[in-house]
């Protein structure tokens, strides 16, 4: 089972779901699709990690072939390629790796080379399996990485948590296109609801089952459970503002690991996410 777990900003509480729900799980994988700025490795901290590099395919010109003839230029796009004075300039940083120069070109002037964009580390923390996406600073997209990163499929024993990026751009909609299951995570704020928002009115578009956790509860009026009610959006579970709670997760530790009433807590929050996992793909079936 594959569960992506998002919310519409950062800062909601959306890794220390992630984090804490797949160590309470009897096997999990935590998969870290937040490629910029990735933080769950630091809770984890694994062991025996592996790392892989993660290329794409950019233009070459082979300048004696090129006659100029600008086909290349007119057919990009995203303006990665531009004729200037007697030569083909190709802009790296804004290229697509569509190949589409390559496949045109009359003079078979273009070719590709492999350009490093990031990597992926895998390593095993207790009873998960840690996976790790890193885009190099710099770079235009996360999205390759994001695709090599959910090819790392669970085991059949094993619940996938997906870590998404923040808010709900391209590489958010790429992290959650496999989930069976999408959790939302949102904070008791006028703006926390209009990003809880965002988040369902996405997973709405990609038809996916869902449920919302609150975070940083308290007693005051919660604007994103207004939401919720008002939408007929199910609840899975209330985190609760807590002092203990933040003290601990700003240690870089893990809730569920640390505290047993934190672990009891997850556990019961995971039961749940499972049943209503489980409930939507009966019903889908």
């Amino acid at each position: 089972m594959n569960i992506a777990v998002l919310s519409g900003k950062g800062g909601t509480g959306k890794t220390l779901m992630s984090v804490n729900l797949a160590s309470v799980a009897q096997r999990a994988i935590y998969i870290d699709c937040d490629v910029e700025e990735p933080n769950g490795h630091l809770y984890f901290k694994p062991q025996e990690v592996k790392c892989e590099e993660v290329t794409i395919k950019i233009p070459l010109v082979d300048t004696d072939l090129c006659n100029g003839c600008r086909k290349c230029v007119d057919f990009c796009n995203f303006n990665a390629l531009a004729y200037i004075g007697d030569r083909l300039i190709i802009f790296e940083e804004i290229c697509h790796s569509c190949g589409g120069c390559v496949l045109l070109c009359p003079q078979k002037a273009i070719t590709e080379k492999e350009k490093v964009i990031g990597k992926i580390e895998c390593g095993v923390s207790g009873n998960v399996d840690v996976v790790t996406g890193i885009l190099n600073t710099g770079e235009a997209s996360g999205v390759p990485i994001i695709k090599k990163l959910l090819k790392k499929q669970a085991k059949k024993d094993e619940i996938a948590f997906i870590d998404c990026p923040p808010g709900s751009a391209c590489i958010v909609m790429e992290s959650i296109m496999d989930a069976d299951y999408c959790i939302l995570v949102a904070e008791p704020t006028i703006f926390g609801s209009h990003n809880l928002q965002m988040v369902y009115e996405l997973v709405r578009l990609f038809d996916k089952p869902h449920g919302v956790i609150l975070n940083k509860c308290t007693e005051a009026y919660n604007p994103s459970e207004e939401f919720c009610i008002k939408n007929k959006i199910n609840i899975l579970g209330k985190i609760p503002f807590d002092n203990e709670l933040g003290e601990i997760n700003s240690n870089g530790l893990i809730l569920a690991r640390e505290n047993e009433k934190y672990q009891k807590i997850f556990t019961s929050l995971l039961r749940h996410v499972i049943k209503e996992a489980n409930n939507e793909t009966t019903i889908d079936s």
